[in-house]
């Protein structure tokens, strides 16, 4: 039992030893190599004579190719697989490929150099262009608008009150003219106060009418015209952002050495800043323009609103029915039929 017990401590060990090294696939063919674990001169007779490249085959990977046809790299060993070139689809695929890998490459450099230009930026370290002109009169843009923002919200609440007052208007008209009929010893009062109030219903439509004008008027200026000019605006801050980045990073390399790598990135360099340097010329242009026609086109607007609003509510508040009603035709300005039922003025719109 000793001696068998001994005779297995060497196959152990060996077993031991062939899961630790690694195995050689074996070649196709005859040989002692088939079906056993490689020695040392048996990996080194690989190595010599090496794998037999006409033999060899590889997965095309083109865009829009075959997944799994094969390509022989040989001379024609295999007749049965022959090279297939590659059609019009696959160049047309690749050219498409390889533009939206530039579009894509050229995005992250210019997200980069921004981000960059950005923070320096805002911690100081970075010079920045400024058209102090201009960027005062976007800043007054910016403050008028969130003024007329508050008129317009202003206004539709006044709009949303006058049509609550009017509803009750009516409604305690109606009551009146009931009791006037139900209550003889009171008819002539419940008489005419149910006529007021229905007169008060008919001018409080007319004022209402003008203030949903105005309040239309000034909600296009603020979320239209004012709106576009912005958008204009914001272009432009993303273009001066790109040329003071394009700059910073040209400067930096005039800074730089002088050889032939570095010149021809400079010369590159040179030129996309040229291109940013015209396009923020351009919207900056543009800016100035639109803010002009903007200031003109607020003042001949706002003229005409004021004038209506401050009219028609002198009128109401005067009992004037004629100049109130003088007011919307001055404007024309169109409520409902006289004989039309309800809804109202305000729900047709």
């Amino acid at each position: 039992g000793r001696a068998r017990h001994f005779r297995r401590v060497p196959d152990l060990l060996l077993g031991s030893r062939r899961e630790l090294e690694p195995e050689v696939p074996a070649r196709p063919g005859p040989g002692a190599l088939r079906g056993r674990a490689a020695r040392p001169e048996d990996l080194q007779q690989v190595m010599v004579s090496g794998p037999n490249l006409n033999e060899t085959s590889i997965v095309s990977g083109g865009y829009g190719g075959s997944g799994d046809g094969l390509i022989p790299t040989g001379s024609g060993r295999h007749p049965s697989h022959s090279t297939t070139p590659a059609g019009p689809g696959d160049e047309v695929a690749r050219g498409i490929a390889g533009e939206k890998f530039d579009i894509v490459k050229k995005w992250g450099i210019n997200t980069y150099k921004c981000t960059k230009q950005l923070l320096s930026e805002r911690f100081g370290r970075g010079s920045r262009t400024v058209d102090l002109e201009l960027e005062l009169q976007i800043e007054l843009l910016r403050e008028t608008k969130r003024k007329y923002e508050s008129v317009l919200q202003l206004g539709r609440a006044l709009t949303a009150h006058l049509y609550s007052l009017l509803q009750t208007q009516h409604a305690l008209g109606d009551a009146f003219a009931d009791l006037s009929q139900k209550s003889p010893e009171l008819q002539e009062e419940f008489g005419y106060n149910a006529e007021t109030q229905k007169l008060l219903c008919k001018n409080g439509e007319t004022l209402l009418g003008a203030v949903n004008f105005f309040v239309s008027s000034i909600n296009t200026l603020v979320t239209k015209t004012m709106e576009d000019t912005l958008m204009t605006v914001k272009q432009y801050e993303a273009a001066r952002l790109e040329y003071d980045a394009y700059r910073t990073d040209l400067e930096e390399l005039s800074l730089g050495p002088r050889d032939a790598g570095t010149r021809g990135r400079l010369e590159s360099a040179q030129a996309t800043f040229q291109a940013h340097r015209d396009k923020y010329e351009k919207l900056r242009g543009d800016v100035a323009i639109k803010l002009k026609f903007l200031e003109e086109n607020k003042i001949k607007v706002m003229h005409k609103q004021l004038l209506l609003f401050h009219n028609a509510v002198s009128a109401y508040f005067a009992g004037n029915q004629k100049q109130l009603e003088q007011t919307l035709q001055q404007f024309n300005i169109k409520l409902r039929p006289p004989g039309a039922e309800k809804p109202s003025w305000l729900e047709e719109q």
